[in-house]
């Protein structure tokens, strides 16, 4: 989670994570941390090329990225691919239709249906050009009068495309070789498959590890209660102030709810289990809280990866 740690910490937690046995990481791609308490969120693609370089054998994600505003797509192509040759084939693009809190530092941020307009025609671009093809593209949102990507991996970047509903699901089935969610809705998936998907499945659940209950919902409250506003509200708000103000009210034990916290194993693996129980293939563990990462996968070296 780029919001709660810095670039090298990050490096180093990925070095980790690899040695304690995690088989893939994800990492958000954010210009702004949702609240201010967080207090990171460096460039995602530099800290993926770091990791990519550092480690050998676990698999990469971006969680997600968003093609539409901050970057072009064609860019976005010219990134994925290179992280794909330092990682030697072990990156998936994974993509979104992104939040105004990040998308908007380049200029207004659209509509919700110019932006799922927008969206697809970057999925139409980015796909060609991460097989190696030579791209001419002219669009109602993007141009692209010639463009190569010259530096691929042997194998073609897969693309994970994140999925809300039906209409985002067809996006994914069409043109994605995987889809992302981070609800353990079975319903979900069910649409994907339907429209014909049949790639991974990406989930993600938050916890919070600690060996003291009460101070893992007081950090919890702190740093994640953003997550329970629906994601109309997290991808209009511009600021983490303004995410600050909208969960003013929102209560520490509503966050412990729907985050499970404290030392119990059983507790984590049910969070976790109801990811697999829905039919997802791979779950990415989010430790919330940036300073008990190296405590967080010591333990899960010991007690949480061998449950699965």
């Amino acid at each position: 989670m780029s919001e709660q740690s810095g670039p090298r910490e990050l490096v180093d937690y990925a070095i980790r994570a690899e040695a304690a046995g995690f088989g893939h990481l994800v990492m958000s791609d954010h210009y702004n941390p949702w609240l201010e308490s967080q207090g990171h969120s460096p460039y995602a693609w530099s800290v993926l090329g770091a990791v990519a370089h550092a480690t050998s054998r676990v698999e990469m994600l971006s969680y997600v990225t968003c093609p539409i505003r901050r970057y072009h797509p064609a860019v976005v192509a010219q990134k994925a691919s290179t992280v794909g040759v330092l990682s030697e084939g072990r990156f998936t693009l994974g993509l979104g239709s992104g939040e105004n809190l990040n998308e908007h530092v380049v200029g207004p941020w659209p509509h919700v249906q110019d932006r799922h307009d927008m969206f697809e025609e970057a999925l139409q671009i980015i796909r060609p050009l991460l097989a190696g093809e030579r791209l001419t593209y002219s669009g109602t949102y993007f141009d692209v009068p010639e463009a190569r990507i010259w530096d691929r991996p042997e194998a073609h970047v897969p693309m994970a495309v994140a999925i809300s509903g039906s209409s985002s699901a067809r996006l994914a089935a069409e043109y994605g070789d995987a889809v992302v969610a981070i609800e353990p809705d079975a319903d979900l998936l069910n649409s994907y498959r339907e429209a014909g998907g049949t790639g991974n499945r990406y989930g993600q659940v938050p916890i919070c590890w600690g060996p003291d209950e009460k101070a893992c919902r007081k950090i919890v409250h702190d740093q994640w209660r953003w997550s329970g506003l629906t994601w109309k509200v997290n991808a209009e708000l511009p600021e983490p102030e303004s995410f600050a103000a909208a969960t003013q009210t929102v209560r520490e034990e509503d966050v412990a709810e729907a985050v499970s916290c404290g030392p119990d194993v059983e507790k984590h693996v049910a969070a976790i289990q109801k990811f697999v129980d829905a039919g997802f293939s791979h779950v990415a563990v989010v430790q919330v809280g940036g300073d008990s990462q190296p405590e967080f996968l010591e333990w899960a070296q010991k007690e949480l990866l061998p449950r699965f």
